[in-house]
Order: structure tokens, then C-alpha cells, then sequence
């Protein structure tokens, strides 16, 4: 199974730039500038810096064309490639083990722990063969030695500065699509969400789309302080989740005392839920205005609609059916929409 990679996007540019550079800089440095070594040694480094090259065009231009596994392989190609050349040219010097460090920051960048540290074996054996082999013996342990720590030290920094920057896009990415107040997710992530989720809905895999109003939330506010209905919005936000149970679903506050729901469920499910919402509110005690009652609105995808908008429609009208029948109720969106 390959690794999870983490960016795409970013891995296939990693992979693309350093192609790209070390294809020509190979055929440079191994087959022009060295034109009287052995025919067969300028033909494979030809070809090998040809395929370096096509390499990288293809993950600029096609990356998503490439199998998985590829992206977890090509760090250990690399390992490969630069072992090879370091072996055919008999260099154990400094300067080409420093392309060491290529393979070893993508994988700390862009890979797990486990593929990382299986990289560092790699490298750390890969440049053994080298500086076993073209060294004294005791210089060529200091130098394995030196590399080796090198690496793995590089690779611990590496994978803690990413994984410090993870945390800090996960924070930021909650609180670009989350309501601070309640909780439940924002707008921006709720039209987001009822997309996709209107995209996949179907006979066998119906959604639905709750839309809930805090009835009279402004008397509220005006009579017992606005500290007393942020507590009435997360009393409300908490009971939506809960209702939900183990049914997939999304909750979100639109904005003021607006919220909505996308919901798992079939049509009469979701009127179900609507009640148990409506009880679970009904029972809270330790709100000095009593517990808010709640206007709420239904429609389900694709019973009675197929398109975001649609369902929205239909959703709000019911909602404005449920208000103007004396607020404090759930309208199903029916042809004939009855009070539940």
C-alpha cells in the first residue's frame, strides 16, 4: 500500500524542478565534460539523463497521470540514481553526496515517518557503498558516520517544521469554516458541503436539508442580554448535533439565529429528527428565558428537488410556512405541506 502523500500539487513540483535540472547537469557534467570515459558509461549516462528529463515534464505537465506508488517510489529512485552515478564516476567526495539531500526532504516534506527513516537506511547504505569503496577505511566510517547523522538530523527538522505547520493550517482551516460562538460550521463551509452533497444524493442515499429559525430570538436578546442568547444559540447548535445521532449530517449557523442542517435521512427521518431537536431544546432548564422554541423547514434531496438551489427553495419555503402557521412547529416540503 503506498504512502498517504500529503500535497500533490507540491510533490509533483518538487519532483519536476529537481528532474528537470538534474537530466541536463548530468549530460553536462557526465557525458560532455567527460568524453573520454568508456563508451558504455556515456551512453547509460546519456540515457539516464534523458529519463530524468521526460520524468520531470511528465509530473509538470501530467502529474495525476502517474500511479500512486510512484510518489512514494521516486525517493528511493533517486537514492538509486545517485548511488549509480557516484559509483560509475568513483566520487566519494563531499559534493555529490549533497544530492542526498534532495530525495531526503521530499520524503520529510511530503511522506510519513516510516518511509522517511526507511529513506535514511537507504541513503545512509547507499553512501557505505561509496565511501567504503573509493576511501581508506577509517576515513570513509568518519564520512558514513557524518553523512549518515547529517540526514537524519535534517529529516527530524524537516518533519517537525511540517508537522507544526499541519497544526497550524488545521487551526487555521477550522476557523476560516467554523462559527466561534456555537461551534457548527460557517456558511462558506456549508454551501460548500450541500454541493456536493445534493451531487451525490439519490433514491437509495437521500439528504436532507433542515433549515431552523430561533423564534423570537431578538426579544430574547433585548430582554434578558445578549449573554443569555448565546447560550440559547449553543443550547440549539448542541441539541442539532446530538439529534443527529450516528447519521451523517453537518451543522451549521448561517448567521444570527439562523442554522441549518444537512442530514442523512429520508423524508419522514428527517421529521423525526426535527421533533427530536425541538425536545432536546425543550429540555434544557438552565436558561433564565426558558427554553427557545424553533420554527423549522424540510426538504429532502432528491424527493423534492435534484439542484442546490432548488432544494434550498423548497426548504426555506417550508420554513416560511412553519412561521407563518404560528412559528414553534416543523413543515415538511410536501405539495401539501402539513404541520408536524
Amino acid at each position: 500500500m503506498p504512502a498517504r502523500l500529503r500535497d500533490l500539487h507540491g510533490a509533483a513540483r518538487a519532483v519536476a524542478y529537481l528532474m528537470l535540472a538534474a537530466g541536463p547537469y548530468n549530460l553536462i557534467t557526465g557525458v560532455f565534460m567527460k568524453t573520454d570515459d568508456p563508451l558504455p558509461q556515456l551512453i547509460a549516462l546519456g540515457v539516464t539523463s534523458l529519463a530524468l528529463f521526460v520524468i520531470g515534464v511528465v509530473c509538470l505537465r501530467r502529474p495525476e497521470q502517474l500511479p500512486a506508488y510512484f510518489w512514494s517510489a521516486v525517493p528511493f529512485l533517486g537514492v538509486t540514481v545517485i548511488t549509480g552515478l557516484n559509483v560509475a564516476t568513483e566520487d566519494a567526495t563531499l559534493g555529490p553526496q549533497l544530492f542526498y539531500l534532495w530525495p531526503l526532504l521530499y520524503a520529510a516534506s511530503f511522506l510519513g515517518r516510516v518511509t522517511t527513516a526507511l529513506l535514511i537506511a537507504a541513503i545512509s547504505a547507499g553512501h557505505a557503498i561509496v565511501a567504503f569503496q573509493y576511501t581508506d577505511n577509517g576515513e570513509g566510517l568518519l564520512d558514513w558516520l557524518a553523512i549518515t547523522v547529517a540526514m537524519s538530523m535534517t529529516a527530524i527538522v524537516v518533519a517537525s517544521l511540517r508537522e507544526r505547520n499541519d497544526r497550524l493550517r488545521g487551526v487555521l482551516e477550522t476557523q476560516a469554516t467554523s462559527d466561534s460562538l456555537t461551534g457548527a460550521a460557517n456558511r462558506r463551509a456549508f454551501d460548500a458541503e450541500l454541493d456536493r452533497t445534493v451531487t451525490r444524493a439519490g433514491p437509495q442515499d437521500p439528504y436532507a436539508l433542515v433549515m431552523i429559525d430561533v423564534d423570537h430570538f431578538k426579544t430574547i436578546n433585548d430582554t434578558w442580554g445578549h449573554a443569555v442568547g448565546d447560550r440559547a444559540l449553543r443550547t440549539v447548535a448542541d441539541a442539532l448535533r446530538a439529534a443527529a445521532e450516528d447519521r451523517e449530517h453537518m451543522v451549521a449557523r448561517l448567521g444570527g439565529d439562523e442554522f441549518a442542517v444537512l442530514l442523512r435521512a429520508a423524508p419522514y427521518a428527517a421529521v423525526h429528527y426535527a421533533e427530536t431537536v425541538r425536545t432536546r431544546v425543550a429540555a434544557a432548564t438552565d436558561l433564565p428565558c426558558g427554553p427557545p422554541r424553533l420554527s423549522i423547514g424540510i426538504a429532502v434531496a432528491p424527493d423534492h428537488a435534484t439542484g442546490t438551489e432548488e432544494l434550498q427553495r423548497a426548504a426555506d419555503a417550508a420554513l416560511y410556512q412553519a412561521k407563518e402557521g404560528g412559528r414553534g412547529r416543523s413543515m415538511l416540503a410536501t405539495p401539501a405541506a402539513v404541520a408536524v
